[in-house]
């Protein structure tokens, strides 16, 4: 008989045997606090490291079940990393050397456990002194490690709420930006970053029989948020016949801006993944969907195939597009920091900086420019962005519109969007925040931030 290993198990066996027949937990971990490098210490895009097929050979050689404790760590980590720091500075007696960042994340990675995962705690602690022992670099640190991570043990319940109250919990760049554009509602929205949003849902029709049906709530926007799920989402009632595709709430709002576009002809710039696209067609309108990415549009593709919907798919950079006739409406989701998915990205205050916003900012109004020259006179345009920064969205557009005259505003009127009034700017726009949509649960509360504004051309 011939036993024939699947794919993926041959490969994590492999690795165990490479790894030395490891502590069960602890490849994990080693795993983990060398992401978290990555990323705090080079930048690296936490998506780019965990992606199943091009990301990190170590994490991809884990089986399914420590890929899942990895991420988990790895999140946990990076919602509550100041925090974490600064407990940790309080329970050693000296700093740590300032070279010692292998064992800083290791620290790191056994606290998120100790603190935010249930994970046992003898557990976080053992495969911890474990990691600083089979580690040169650390190995005189070992017992070190083993009385700090008992002493938070002892002393969380005290010491966490008091170090929570003392400590702006994101990157001081990231904090100071916030700050400045929120004044104090700066605090709520990092302290809605530390929760892991919830699953939203935009439905092609009926969203309270589908909120029922799936137990979740229905949002002011019309989508359908679920707090939790069991299982994988493919699995929920509704995914195989394409009732419905997973979308921020927040980001269903530009596509909607756009108005009755049935009958007209409409382009989704920027367009992969295809939420909008999906909306768009859904509503009525005949769609062109155009990206740069022919592995994005792939997945485009892929995604409508499932939603039984068709569009016009182009590769192409939208800078340099120009369609065979003038368009009705054009929505612009445009490439930004992304500052405004701080909740299930918790990577990017520590991947992301001023620099990078500026250098976004410059390429958005470079399209927004160009976008006015696709639509006929008449036509809407809907600028967005999943950015918080003003830089990404009010300071440009107001640029813009001052400099063009044949982009007129069209400002959003509250009356139209009940139960988010508070999203609309003085000027018009659209600038939602997690800091919005409160709950009594904090996984149904919150939305991503988003900016839009809509504009129509000059006749």
């Amino acid at each position: 008989m011939v036993v024939r290993q699947h794919k993926k198990s041959r490969r994590a066996a492999n690795s165990n045997e490479a790894l030395g027949n490891l502590k069960p937990g602890l490849a994990a971990r080693q795993v983990a606090a060398k992401l978290l490098s990555a990323v705090v210490d080079k930048g690296t895009s936490l998506d780019g490291i965990l992606d199943p097929k091009g990301g990190n050979p170590a994490f991809r050689s884990l089986s399914d079940a420590d890929q899942a404790l990895v991420k988990a760590m790895l999140l946990a980590t990076l919602r509550h990393l100041p925090i974490i720091e600064a407990v940790l500075t309080r329970l050693v007696d000296r700093p740590l050397p300032a070279g010692a960042r292998a064992l800083a994340h290791v620290l790191h990675i056994a606290a998120a456990q100790i603190v935010y995962l249930e994970v046992p705690d003898h557990a976080a602690v053992d495969i911890a002194v474990e990691q600083a022992n089979i580690d040169p670099r650390n190995r005189r640190f070992a017992a070190l490690v083993n009385a700090v991570l008992r002493r938070l043990i002892r002393e969380r319940s005290d010491l966490l709420p008091k170090v929570e109250a003392e400590t702006i919990n994101a990157p001081q760049w990231f904090a100071d930006r916030l700050e400045a554009a929120y004044g104090e509602s700066a605090e709520q929205i990092m302290r809605a970053h530390t929760v892991a949003p919830a699953i939203d849902l935009t439905v092609k029709s009926d969203p309270q029989g589908w909120a029922d049906r799936l137990g979740g709530i229905v949002l002011p926007t019309g989508t359908v948020r679920l707090a939790t799920i069991d299982g994988p989402v493919s699995e929920l009632a509704g995914f195989a016949e394409g009732a419905w595709w997973v979308q921020d709430a927040a980001a269903s709002i530009p596509a909607r801006l756009l108005g009755d576009v049935a009958g007209r002809r409409v382009a989704d710039l920027c367009a992969a993944p295809g939420g909008k696209t999906a909306q768009l067609i859904a509503a009525g309108a005949t769609v062109t969907a155009v990206d740069l990415s022919r592995n994005r549009l792939r997945r485009l593709a892929e995604n409508l195939g499932r939603l039984q919907l068709e569009a016009e798919l182009v590769e192409a950079n939208v800078i340099d597009w120009q369609p065979d006739t003038l368009l009705d409406a054009v929505l612009l989701d445009a490439p930004c920091s992304s500052t405004g998915t701080v909740r299930r990205h918790p990577d990017i205050p520590w991947t992301k900086s001023l620099a990078d916003i500026e250098k976004l900012a410059a390429l958005q109004e470079k399209l927004l420019r160009h976008t006015i020259s696709l639509v006929r006179p008449g036509g809407t345009i809907v600028f967005s962005n999943c950015s918080l920064d003003p830089l990404e969205g009010e300071d440009m557009v107001r640029r813009v519109v001052e400099s063009e005259p044949e982009l007129v505003r069209k400002k959003i009127d509250p009356v139209d969007w009940p139960g988010l009034e508070e999203a609309i700017t003085v000027d018009g726009d659209m600038r939602t925040t997690p800091a919005m949509l409160a709950n009594d649960n904090p996984r149904l509360a919150g939305m991503d931030g988003f900016f839009a504004s809509k504009f129509t051309r000059t006749e």
